[in-house]
């Protein structure tokens, strides 16, 4: 069988990691470890986690004329993204993220986002043959204009869509409907929903309220707790896979990459969304987003050590 072809349309960003014992409280300085810059963003991690798990990718995304936007592009080559629609930006700097990152392994991070607020809905018209893929990944790191034109021309082509709800904002809430598949976590659900960040939270009644808000489905990422599966008639809780975490640092991505890819292979959405836990444990192991992006091999053979293979 053919790899499915996947277009991601999303940000590229690297990632300035420290690793400290706690995060600082406001005016405060703590003395942190360990430095490095990664490649991240979460259009590039999941690009690069649908390529490891198997997938024809192309990536749509936008990078500076710099050395940042050179090896983003360099390394998702080089991982066998096809970058053809990358567009390198003549002014706009390349997008950065500044991540901490705890002895827990959880993280706290701030984006600058630099060429990425670049793309457009005209990027989006440009893409060619739209209609072969076999599924169609964004996320709100990109402007809301490129994000709903790539919905739309998924919805006009008749390619699965899905939208990683990440990162949490508030003007998003008119895209609830336009994807397939909606998969936030729970403060980008509390964000979709108008809620604010400290407030009470339960999954299933966000679920409901999303797919009541148009949502055609909802996967609803949990964290520790797995995920919940929610349609207009089944919702229904998948386990976590318990791992010492390192680094929770695109374990979203490789989790909604995973799903992807999964069920554009045709894979049931019960199934789709435990191969994504799988791969989201898995990308907790390993420090930094695009060296934790789990391969096919890696997520089958976690599985079946699980007993989850045939789940």
């Amino acid at each position: 069988m053919s790899p499915p072809r996947l277009l991601v349309v999303g940000s590229a960003n690297m990632d300035l990691v420290v690793k400290a014992p706690r995060m600082p409280v406001r005016g405060e300085t703590v003395m942190g470890g360990e430095f490095s810059t990664v490649r991240g963003g979460k259009g590039a991690n999941q690009a690069l986690a649908c390529a490891r798990m198997g997938a024809e990718v192309w990536m749509l995304g936008c990078v500076g004329r710099d050395a940042f936007g050179e090896a983003l592009v360099a390394g998702l080559a080089s991982d066998g993204v096809r970058c053809d629609l990358m567009r390198r930006h003549e002014t706009s700097p390349s997008g950065i993220a500044v991540i901490i990152v705890e002895a827990t392994g959880e993280n706290s991070i701030v984006v600058a986002t630099g060429a990425n607020g670049e793309l457009t809905a005209e990027d989006v018209a440009r893409v060619p043959d739209f209609g072969s893929f076999d599924a169609v990944l964004t996320q709100l790191e990109a402007p809301l204009p490129a994000v709903e034109a790539t919905l739309a021309a998924a919805r006009e082509h008749g390619v699965l869509s899905l939208l990683d709800a990440g990162p949490p904002t508030a003007a998003a809430r008119g895209l609830v409907g336009a994807a397939d598949v909606l998969s936030p976590n729970e403060t980008e659900a509390k964000a979709l929903l108008g809620l604010s960040p400290g407030a009470e939270f339960d999954p299933l009644d966000a679920a409901e309220r999303l797919l009541a808000a148009g949502a055609p489905c909802v996967v609803m990422k949990l964290g520790a707790e797995g995920a919940l599966v929610a349609e207009p008639d089944r919702r229904e809780r998948v386990p976590a896979f318990r791992v010492e975490a390192v680094d929770t640092t695109g374990a979203g991505d490789a989790f909604t990459a995973a799903l992807a890819v999964s069920l554009a292979r045709g894979d049931s959405l019960l199934r789709a969304t435990t191969v994504g836990a799988a791969a989201g444990a898995l990308a907790a192991t390993v420090f930094g987003a695009a060296p934790s992006m789990p391969t096919c091999e890696a997520v089958e053979q976690f599985m079946k050590d699980r007993g989850a293979l045939d789940s």
